[in-house]
């Protein structure tokens, strides 16, 4: 719908009435009239409005111009009243000056001494302050004991029913200056008994802290001891409580220790006074009875006190106003509310006593609970220097036995007393934690190498190995690692350094351990373990006392009165090492012994190899770890070792003081050895058992074969042999006869391969009771199965027939068997003595098998064939032969024509199997042996070989 033209018409844009006819029509002019009239009638309501409400504003100014006329006539009115009553005052005064002058100034002294008396309230918050921050605390107590009584003086104290006094009521000022002195009391209390607890405070200071005490609280010198005490008490707390980093722990400790010798210190200086007759208070060396005299000085009331000791002596001639000042002001001194008695020497004994068992008690807590965040021995250590450093100074072990025994008529040891036992207790515990981790890790490497071990067995039996480590393979086979070569076979310094002039901590040439047969697996275990005690023994050694110390301070460690002996709980250091580490090898030993009886009943050839590698570790456990000795020994492994170049000299003075001169740390050294030996032989003892048992059951089963093939199978070549005989008629008749010269296969490869599995594991190496164990049982158990052979029966059907030759093998077998694995004759006993029964029986049985007349002539013959081969094959079979087997006297038994035939041995032990020497060197060892062991004739019967 479109708008309306006449509307939309605005009235201030007509202009000229005849336009709009003109524009619009009738209709359209008469909207537009009637919207003009509209608006006419609404600017006349505006109008009406407006006037009306600016006639009441109008209305209102002019009653306010009345009001402010009448108030200026009241005021001008006022001033003249004024001025009319002091002119007649001043007429009325000059009559009446002459008798009110008297009164005026007696009234005007009075208002200054009230005024200077509150000028003095007004500033004494301000000095007290002051006192206060110079730690002046009885400075600060007397000015607010002097406030107290200039508001006593003043009676500024609030009425009862809740109105102020009259000077209040005057000056309200001083309303906020009362409330505000009321709280200074509160203020130096508290700052006081701070400064109780500060080390480096004055003796001074704390009696002055102690009397402003006293001052406040009217107490006696026997509560001030015990706040003194209990100030001491909680600041020894405090110390405990804070944050341990580090080195601050040894502060800490330093701190304990000082605060507690500085607190009997200045207990003697504040609250002992000497007896009578002795020397007073400040005349000795020693200050003492601080406390006495500082009160003594501030609360006298002789005129000499007074006029040293007054509160207000400085400002008296600072300002003319003090004159001012009523003597009682001037002049005032503190008072205490009781008589202050002196502590009786028995009080002062008794308190102190239990105050230093009670902090005894916290600091063994606190200090016990610190020290478990010290880790090493080295730590531990540095705090106790620390505290010997402190308490050996001049400043503390001068005069501390004095006070001691003045104090608490007996010495005090703090070291000892309060913090050896907590030091040595902890060194106890580093000790056991690290040695349990020692063989915690020992154990876990020896459970990793048997593992490793076995699985590079089984990969080697089987023909896999998967990129295994060379010293797993150096384990399995010993001889391979014996006969290799590696660029640490020999030392840069070994032309030049023998071995005697080299220690047994330096280090060790490859082929030194070759000559013993130390694997590389072994090596890495001792060398890991020694690595470890030495950690061990070097952080111990931060503990005990050095030779420089020992050499230079050891004489006089302790002398002074206050410091210690850091060293007179060596020996029980030494042994709380020596523990750990024999617990360390023990849980080793037990380690070792559940994975030998695991591998005991029937060890499997991967179990073998770990068996020997157990072995040989603990063979040598002793000699590779050199530091487990010195851990076990401590001081005594100086003095036990023996001289290189004089054995004789070395057992025989052995021999005489044996006895005498074994120490519990040897006696201990001693044992573990033999603990470590003896696992060792039970190891070997395992392989020797399963590997006797693999070589007897082949040689068993070849020895028990019941065909003729089987049995032409291991015999050997006889050999051809011509005999002279004489005839019944008297001539002479050449006879043939063959004779067996070389034992059965099977008894040759018995041997071989005991010989090679001996070699196999470092038979040079191993001990000699188990290498003549293991014979004597190999010998035992063919001895078994040749008895076994006995027992058959002939007539059995399938059992092949003993014949003649086949009973001159097997004697011959029997016999170089008996030879070479039969143990050593010894002295004064025949040889019968030594031999199992069985060999009779069995030589018996074989002999019953031989004619009469044969074996007679063969007898000598076999003896002789038995003594060449016995001699021949010692060089191949020497580690089952022995240096006791060598045939000492063969160049006076044998042959000329074959002595080029037999190579010479040594006559003594070595560490390799036997080899050729030198003629010089036979010869050597000829005329050595010659005086000490009778020639061994060769055999020329049967009871003789035996």
């Amino acid at each position: 719908m479109a708008e309306d033209p006449a509307l939309s018409l605005r009235v201030s844009e007509i202009k000229d009435p005849a336009v709009l006819f003109e524009r619009y029509n009738t209709e359209e002019i008469r909207r537009i009239e009637r919207k003009v009239r509209g608006e006419i009638e609404q600017k006349k309501e505006e109008l009406r409005q407006m006037v009306g409400e600016r006639y009441r504003d109008l209305i209102d100014a002019a009653d306010t111009i009345g009001e402010m006329r009448q108030c200026s006539e009241s005021v001008v009115q006022s001033i003249q009243d004024m001025h009319q009553y002091c002119h007649s005052l001043k007429q009325g005064k000059a009559g009446a000056s002459s008798c009110g002058r008297e009164s005026q100034r007696q009234w005007q002294e009075k208002f200054y001494t009230m005024a200077s008396q509150i000028k003095l309230l007004l500033e004494i918050p301000e000095r007290i302050w002051s006192a206060m921050e110079a730690s002046q605390y009885l400075q600060a107590t007397q000015l607010y004991l002097l406030c107290c009584h200039l508001h006593s003086q003043l009676q500024l104290e609030a009425a009862t029913g809740g109105h102020y006094s009259p000077v209040l009521a005057r000056f309200p000022i001083l309303v906020r200056q009362v409330a505000t002195t009321g709280h200074f009391r509160s203020t130096i209390l508290l700052d006081s008994r701070s400064l109780l607890r500060g080390r480096a405070v004055s003796d001074q200071a704390i009696a002055e802290a102690l009397v402003s005490t006293m001052l406040l609280e009217g107490s006696s010198p026997r509560q001030a001891l015990a706040d003194f005490l209990l100030a001491r008490k909680a600041s020894i707390h405090q110390l405990l409580n804070q944050p341990q980093h580090g080195a601050r722990i040894k502060a800490q400790v330093c701190s304990l220790v000082e605060l507690l010798v500085t607190t009997l210190y200045q207990a003697y200086a504040v609250f002992y006074l000497p007896p009578e007759g002795g020397p007073r208070p400040g005349e000795g060396v020693l200050s003492c009875g601080m406390l006495f005299s500082t009160l003594d000085n501030v609360t006298s009331t002789t005129p000499a006190a007074k006029g040293s000791r007054r509160v207000l002596q400085e400002e008296t001639s600072t300002g003319s106003w003090f004159t001012y000042l009523p003597s009682s002001i001037t002049e005032f001194q503190p008072a205490l509310r009781t008589l202050a008695q002196p502590i009786q020497k028995e009080q002062l004994r008794e308190t102190l006593q239990q105050w230093i068992n009670t902090c005894k008690e916290d600091i063994c807590r606190g200090v016990g609970s610190l020290l478990v965040y010290v880790k090493s021995l080295k730590g531990l250590a540095a705090i106790r220097d620390a505290v010997w450093d402190l308490l050996s100074s001049d400043s503390i072990s001068q005069h501390w036995n004095t006070v001691c025994q003045r104090l608490l008529e007996r010495p005090l040891a703090v070291w000892d007393d309060f913090l050896q036992q907590l030091f040595l207790q902890r060194l106890q515990a580093i000790t056991k934690d690290e040695t349990e981790a020692i063989s915690t890790s020992s154990v876990q490497l020896l459970t990793s190498a048997v593992r490793d071990l076995e699985g590079q067995t089984i990969h080697t039996s089987s023909g896999t190995n998967p990129g295994s480590g060379r010293s797993s393979q150096y384990e399995v086979d010993v001889a391979s690692f014996l006969w290799s070569e590696s660029p640490g076979d020999l030392l840069n310094d070994a032309g030049w350094v023998s071995v005697n002039q080299r220690g047994q901590q330096q280090q060790r040439s490859g082929l030194a351990m070759k000559t013993q047969a130390l694997t590389p697996c072994v090596q890495n275990f001792c060398s890991s373990m020694d690595a470890k005690l030495k950690a061990r023994l070097d952080d111990l050694q931060h503990y005990l006392p050095s030779q420089d110390t020992v050499s230079s301070s050891g004489p006089t460690e302790g002398s002074s009165a206050s410091s210690f002996n850091r060293f007179t709980d060596s020996p029980a250091v030494e042994e709380a090492l020596r523990g750990g580490c024999l617990a360390c090898v023990r849980h080793i030993l037990s380690s070792i012994r559940s994975e030998l009886a695991a591998a005991s009943p029937h060890p499997s050839l991967a179990r073998l190899s770990s068996v020997l590698f157990m072995a040989r570790l603990c063979q040598s456990m002793g000699e590779l770890c050199p530091n487990l000795k010195h851990c076990i020994l401590g001081k005594q492994m100086g003095s036990d070792s023996t001289p290189m170049g004089t054995p004789r000299q070395g057992k025989k003075l052995g021999k005489a003081r044996a006895a005498a001169e074994v120490s519990p740390a040897q006696a201990k050294w001693a044992g573990l050895k033999e603990e470590l030996l003896n696992c060792s032989m039970e190891a070997y003892r395992i392989w020797s058992s399963a590997l006797s048992k693999v070589l007897l059951d082949k040689f068993g089963t070849a020895l028990h074969a019941e065909s003729a093939g089987a049995i032409l199978t291991t015999a050997t070549n006889w050999e051809d042999l011509e005999i002279q005989e004489e005839a019944e008629s008297g001539s002479s008749i050449t006879s043939k006869i063959r004779l067996p010269v070389q034992p059965s296969w099977f008894v040759q490869s018995l041997l071989f391969q005991l010989c090679v599995e001996v070699n196999r594991v470092g038979g040079h190496a191993l001990p000699r009771p188990t290498l003549q164990e293991l014979l004597q049982t190999c010998l035992t158990q063919a001895l078994q199965h040749y008895h076994s052979l006995t027992q058959q029966d002939p007539s059995k059907e399938g059992v092949f027939p003993m014949t003649q030759n086949r009973a001159l093998q097997l004697l011959f077998d029997l016999r170089y068997l008996n030879t070479t694995l039969g143990s050593k004759m010894e002295e004064g006993k025949s040889s019968r003595s030594h031999q199992d029964p069985r060999i009779h029986d069995v030589c018996d049985w074989l002999e019953s098998c031989i004619d009469p007349f044969d074996l007679d002539v063969f007898t000598p013959l076999l003896n002789t064939n038995l003594n060449r081969l016995s001699q021949r094959t010692s060089v191949l079979l020497g580690l089952l032969m022995g240096s006791e087997k060598q045939f000492a006297s063969r160049s006076s038994s044998v042959n000329s024509q074959e002595a080029y035939n037999i190579l010479p041995l040594t006559s003594n032990q070595i560490r390799f199997g036997l080899l050729p020497l030198s003629m010089s060197t036979v010869r050597k060892s000829k005329s050595a042996s010659r005086g000490s062991d009778a020639p061994h004739q060769p055999v020329s019967s049967r009871a003789e070989m035996f």
